[in-house]
């Protein structure tokens, strides 16, 4: 596998280890915590701000507010869209790679998908429901190429919310006609794009989601 610039294959190699050991996160009673060994193996390779962003992350989680669902869906944009967009063959030297959130924030960069498997996954941590978010493929029209957003709907079958890495604002799906959905999915299934809605379920389209099982086999414990 390849490595992207400042990223090695040693700090690829402890991310596996502390997640079969159980210990790249851990979700007690207190909230999510990584495991100190994590963060300072990460501040040995990229520096200070790359322990910061991983610290944060947990403070994100661990000190959630609470309120709504719509609360929680502006914190956990607005944090991530802070980070640089990076297309995966500068930053991975891969076409095509789906990072976890730990080495998305750790990298301090990445693309769409990076973005939307990210808010994702601390969406859940935070108590999202599941059925609400969607990890959705769309073609953005004015970019004329592939883009990943995350949507998250208050019932099923409603008009979902946006949360785009290219835009700021959380929008209705309705107010973004320069995305024309493709397909998505969650850790339910896989669904056909059908008008704005999850649309026609795909039977078996998990099993066919290989960058989703890998991504989930390297998640830190606590977020899967």
């Amino acid at each position: 596998m390849a490595a992207p610039a400042g990223f090695n294959l040693p700090l690829r190699l402890l991310l596996l280890l502390l997640l079969l050991l159980g210990g790249g996160a851990v979700a007690e009673k207190s909230g999510f915590t990584l495991a100190p060994e994590l963060v300072r193996q990460v501040e040995e390779k990229y520096g200070e701000f790359a322990a910061r962003r991983l610290l944060a992350w947990e403070k994100l989680i661990r000190e959630d507010p609470g309120g709504s669902d719509r609360d929680k869906l502006e914190r956990v944009n607005t944090f991530f869209n802070r980070i640089d967009f990076v297309d995966d063959i500068v930053h991975w030297r891969e076409v095509d790679y789906w990072a976890t959130p730990v080495e998305f924030l750790a990298t301090g960069a990445g693309d769409c998908e990076d973005f939307a498997i990210a808010k994702y996954f601390t969406l859940r941590a935070l108590g999202v429901a599941e059925e609400k978010l969607n990890i959705t493929y769309v073609k953005a029209v004015r970019l004329n190429q592939a883009h990943m957003v995350l949507t998250y709907f208050t019932v099923a079958g409603a008009e979902p919310l946006v949360l785009d890495n290219l835009v700021a604002t959380i929008e209705p799906a309705t107010k973004r006609p320069d995305l024309l959905p493709v397909y998505s999915f969650n850790g339910s299934g896989l669904w056909l794009a059908r008008a704005r809605g999850q649309g026609q379920r795909v039977d078996g389209g998990q099993d066919r989601m290989k960058r989703w099982q890998d991504l989930l086999r390297r998640l830190p414990a606590g977020l899967n």
